[in-house]
């Protein structure tokens, strides 16, 4: 009897926390606001159902959009900048010329999305499937891949790998500079060696 009501009692402990948690991941008063006036930085909308929604130049800078789910919704232009998209589903949006610096997209799957022109620098993008994605001109400088599912299925590498260090070193570049050209077609810095050379 007694291992009855303490089941009892644990269930509905359980239930109680699971719901306060609910309650607690969407803030409704910023559903509102963000669906009245398209912009809410900081908002709590995490978990929010926006699939298929018309949200082109929205603005949710630093917002809490973890397990979100933006799939076949149009954020063209959107304003992402160091947002919390953790876990969320951005199947087949269109991402077009969208800002996601400095974003964290651990886990969140944008298969099919149309990214080009969009910019994640400085992005995390551990464990983030972009498999079949458009990537044109979109911009991963200082990008984190880490067990990431590139447009083509190829997955990363299980060690940290920044976009922007894929080259530390000089490349022959210079191969087909003018003798009367100024400058340097090489898009990686000189080394030291080579400036102090230069200068003499």
């Amino acid at each position: 009897m007694k291992h009855a009501i303490f089941a009892t009692l644990a269930v509905s402990v359980l239930a109680c926390l699971g719901l306060a948690q609910q309650a607690k991941a969407l803030n409704q008063q910023d559903l509102e606001q963000f669906k009245t006036t398209g912009s809410c930085p900081r908002c709590d909308l995490s978990g929010a159902d926006l699939s298929g929604a018309n949200l082109p130049r929205v603005i949710l800078r630093d917002a809490n959009l973890k397990g979100a789910n933006f799939s076949q919704s149009d954020l063209r232009g959107a304003d992402l900048t160091g947002a919390n998209l953790e876990g969320a589903l951005l199947n087949n949006a269109n991402l077009t010329a969208a800002s996601l610096t400095g974003a964290l997209m651990k886990s969140a799957s944008l298969e099919n999305a149309n990214l080009a022109f969009a910019s994640f620098m400085s992005t995390n993008l551990e464990a983030t499937n972009l498999k079949g994605a458009n990537t044109m001109m979109t911009n991963f400088r200082g990008a984190y891949f880490r067990l990431t599912t590139m447009p083509t299925s190829v997955v990363t590498a299980d060690k940290p790998y920044g976009w922007s260090l894929q080259r530390p070193q000089k490349r022959e570049c210079d191969k087909f500079k003018l003798d009367s050209a100024t400058g340097s077609v090489c898009a990686t810095e000189l080394r030291t060696e080579d400036i102090q050379e230069q200068k003499k």
